[in-house]
């Protein structure tokens, strides 16, 4: 069986990578889907592409507009959302595209930490699979795409 996996969420560390890695080492049987994931980029799209705004509400509610279109599609081609919440910042879009995959009935697979279990308890039970680690989230596709 072939799945698309779109991962969402922290973006400050190399978790993406290692999947993505792992999918290629394994010939696992998985297309991958990512948002943009240069945080610069991401946040200065609109004002890039459409022009410069001197209040920083419409520079950033512009960019989170355009950013959603790449995530509503990659949410709406997957099979199952692979979320992260990392150990840094608010992850509001990580909660959001989870909300999202929830909505839309995918297959979501959340990975946190186990001392941030309790303000994610909500997204964890309406979650298929919840990991801690990349690893787990690895193991857990490769499961996926065995054949028995």
């Amino acid at each position: 069986m072939q799945y698309t996996v779109y991962l969402s969420g922290e973006i400050h560390s190399d978790w993406r990578d290692k999947i993505k890695n792992a999918v290629i080492e394994k010939q696992l049987p998985i297309t991958i889907l990512t948002p943009n994931t240069d945080h610069q980029s991401s946040d200065d799209c609109a004002e890039i592409i459409l022009g410069s705004e001197t209040n920083n509400f419409w520079k950033d509610h512009k960019a989170a507009k355009m950013n959603s279109i790449r995530h509503m599609t990659a949410i709406d081609r997957a099979d199952i959302v692979v979320v992260r919440f990392g150990d840094k910042y608010k992850q509001w879009n990580a909660a959001f595209d989870a909300g999202i995959a929830i909505a839309k009935g995918k297959a979501l697979i959340v990975e946190h930490a186990a001392d941030i279990i309790h303000p994610l308890k909500e997204i964890d039970s309406a979650a298929k699979a919840v990991a801690e680690n990349t690893e787990q989230v690895i193991e857990i596709l490769e499961y996926l795409t065995r054949d028995y």
